[in-house]
């Protein structure tokens, strides 16, 4: 690691299918917020929300604002996920971004069907899940509704921060601080989980520490904390269950 310091940030912003320009307006305005070097968690499909009924429009609008975002993303790092049309398909992809450039892309593997996303995406593959090294730190994504999902848990075992885009509903949102918090202690990492402030979802956003600690505000839009990188090393050597 180059620095035992590293400000985490989880945004949390309403958007809407209807406001395409709006929405990359209001993420952009929040990633400037953000100081150099941090790590910007962004919920998922914020850019678009699902806009089921305009598929193509919604890809065509992630692609043309994903030059903006990889400016700001020149001297920190920046998840989200975005609509990408590959081939004819729609994939629901999380990106991360850093030093201007794209590093990693991962299409959704466990698609909610209650939410009606497997008629309109198509899931990714699973070995795209990983750990991607980034300046001696080790990250990892699951996106949503795959936090559910012991076997992916599995594929990010060893990460320091897992990130997490969400577009989590509010009646299950006892299930996802819960989630996110085991995930953190089990993973001896800090995970990082950015949901939708729209009034259907859960909030819950925020950063949880290797030690299980919490920080979380559903009032916030931006939600920070200056992560002590020590505390992944001093909680796996305290508690060894091999990921030391």
């Amino acid at each position: 690691m180059t620095t035992s310091k590293k400000e985490l940030i989880a945004l949390q912003f309403p958007f809407f299918e209807d406001r395409y320009e709006e929405n990359l307006q209001t993420l952009l305005s929040l990633i400037d917020k953000s100081p150099k070097e941090s790590v910007v968690v962004a919920p998922e499909l914020c850019l678009t929300n699902f806009s089921f009924s305009k598929m193509e429009k919604a890809a065509a609008f992630c692609k043309t604002a994903k030059p903006e975002i990889l400016k700001r993303s020149k001297d920190r790092v920046i998840s989200l996920t975005i609509t990408e049309k590959i081939d004819g398909n729609y994939y629901n992809s999380a990106k991360i971004f850093y030093r201007g450039k794209e590093l990693h892309t991962q299409p959704k593997v466990k698609l909610f069907s209650f939410g009606e996303e497997d008629k309109y995406f198509t899931p990714g593959n699973p070995e795209k899940i990983q750990i991607v090294e980034i300046d001696g730190l080790r990250y990892a994504i699951l996106i949503c509704f795959e936090i559910r999902f012991i076997d992916l848990w599995l594929r990010i075992q060893g990460a320091d921060i897992i990130m997490i885009p969400a577009l989590w509903g509010k009646l299950r949102k006892e299930q996802l601080e819960a989630i996110t918090k085991s995930m953190a202690i089990l993973n001896q990492a800090f995970v990082v989980v950015a949901d939708s402030a729209n009034d259907d979802m859960a909030k819950s956003s925020g950063i949880i520490t290797p030690f299980g600690k919490t920080y979380r505000n559903d009032d916030a839009r931006y939600i920070s904390h200056l992560a002590d990188l020590k505390e992944i090393k001093k909680m796996r050597r305290y508690m060894d269950i091999g990921l030391t």
